[in-house]
């Protein structure tokens, strides 16, 4: 089986050396020769332009955004124009479930299978064959591709295309404001003259305590705004999540308000921070 990858940054690097190391073929497209180097000394194909990808029997797309997608894949250069009937299209990025739909119904007119395989957590767990992939989309296809899944990832069959896009949009909302609340309360702490670091320990105690807390709560009191998820990339995706709840008819307004301390954050310069920077966010 040959597999083509275009989108070999954080997340999408390790997928595809572990699509590799499952013993499947792999064209890679790029602009960075630095890296795709790594990828043809281990015996990858390197594609010269973008439109050789379209030989594949299954495509794998890992981009920063739904835009970005929709534009590899769609129109009459996109390389939906040019593949084959019968091949698929896995798509390994965080995007929203309008864009998947519209994706999944373009590919099937053309006998190209849409499978979408949203990405849960971190590249560091991609690089050691232990990402969440929430999978859903054409059952054949799902079925057919499931065991290069388990061998590259952690997959969970989630159903529909609007479900995989749906949990991470979801866990990235929730994480997120949550995250815009534990700052809120930091600050607050602040006022009352607390150290910081004492503040975290005791509210880990407590009904206060949370993936956030235990994870940024130290940052946040350390100063350590070193990017591992950044403010701007926090914002796309609460931005997203935003959307696609506002689209079903659902007014998220909690969620909202954290959507506007991106924004704060992003607009004061903290964009390419770790998304605890949110915590800096001055009025």
């Amino acid at each position: 089986m040959l597999v083509s990858f275009i989108g070999l940054g954080n997340m999408g690097a390790p997928l595809a050396k572990n699509i590799m190391a499952a013993g499947e073929s792999l064209m890679v497209y790029g602009r960075t020769p630095q890296r795709l180097e790594p990828f043809r000394e281990a015996g990858a194909q390197v594609a010269a332009e973008i439109s050789d990808l379209a030989v594949c029997d299954v495509l794998c797309t890992c981009l920063p955004l739904p835009e970005h997608v929709a534009g590899t894949v769609l129109g009459e250069n996109g390389l939906y124009a040019h593949m084959k009937a019968g091949s698929v299209h896995v798509e390994f990025s965080t995007i929203d479930p309008g864009t998947a739909g519209k994706l999944a119904a373009a590919a099937a007119e053309k006998g190209i299978a849409y499978v979408q395989a949203t990405v849960g957590k971190t590249p560091q767990m991609a690089a050691h064959c232990q990402e969440p992939l929430f999978i859903g989309g054409d059952r054949k296809a799902v079925e057919r591709l499931m065991p290069l899944f388990s061998k590259i990832g952690q997959p969970r069959d989630v159903g529909t295309v609007d479900a995989s896009c749906a949990v991470k949009l979801l866990s990235n909302l929730v994480g997120m404001t949550n995250l815009a609340v534990l700052a809120e309360g930091m600050r607050i702490g602040r006022l009352a003259g607390m150290d910081p670091k004492l503040l975290v320990e005791l509210l880990q105690d407590t009904g206060a305590r949370s993936f956030q807390l235990d994870v940024r709560g130290p940052w946040i009191a350390e100063g350590d705004y070193a990017a591992r998820f950044g403010v701007d990339l926090a914002l796309k995706d609460v931005k997203l999540g935003c959307a696609m709840a506002k689209n079903w008819g659902y007014e998220p307004r909690l969620m909202e308000q954290a959507c506007r301390y991106y924004t704060e954050a992003s607009s004061q310069g903290l964009g390419d921070k770790d998304c605890c920077a949110v915590f800096e966010i001055t009025k």
